[in-house]
């Protein structure tokens, strides 16, 4: 039976049917494995703009803004650089130290930033009323941590 050419085109199309679910899987799954996470917070897009300085603009997400296990507030951000580059524009999860006025990227453009080291505002006006604003707007959320 064997070699009776109608069992051999069967068996034949059945192992290419399975060779492509299997690849069609395979390449799924690195797909998906080589995508870059977005941050992934539920409620929505709330951008509020800071006053803009001759570096650029910048806007925070009040709608990412939570207080993580370390008392620490994360929220999304974009900075938009002054012209020539104003159609540039880069995302940023930035975690902040409230008490002790520090940041730290810890994603820019959906890219991690393993190990990034906390940093001052060092005169930096945009950053600066970021801290401020996120601040005064995580009250809450650090009083209940």
């Amino acid at each position: 039976l064997d070699g009776h050419p109608r069992l051999r085109q069967a068996g034949g199309g059945l192992m290419a049917q399975l060779l492509a679910a299997l690849a069609t899987f395979l390449a799924t799954a690195l797909l998906l494995w080589l995508t870059p996470a977005a941050p992934a917070w539920a409620g929505p897009v709330d951008w509020h703009e800071l006053p803009a300085t001759a570096e650029g603009r910048q806007w925070w997400d009040a709608g990412s803004l939570r207080s993580n296990r370390d008392g620490n507030l994360t929220v999304l951000s974009r900075f938009q650089p002054a012209p020539p580059d104003e159609k540039k524009s880069d995302l940023y999860v930035m975690e902040i130290d409230c008490g002790q006025d520090l940041f730290r990227d810890t994603s820019i453009n959906g890219i991690p930033q393993w190990g990034s080291s906390w940093q001052v505002a060092a005169g930096d006006g945009l950053i600066e009323a970021t801290i401020k604003a996120v601040c005064a707007a995580g009250v809450d959320l650090l009083a209940g941590s």
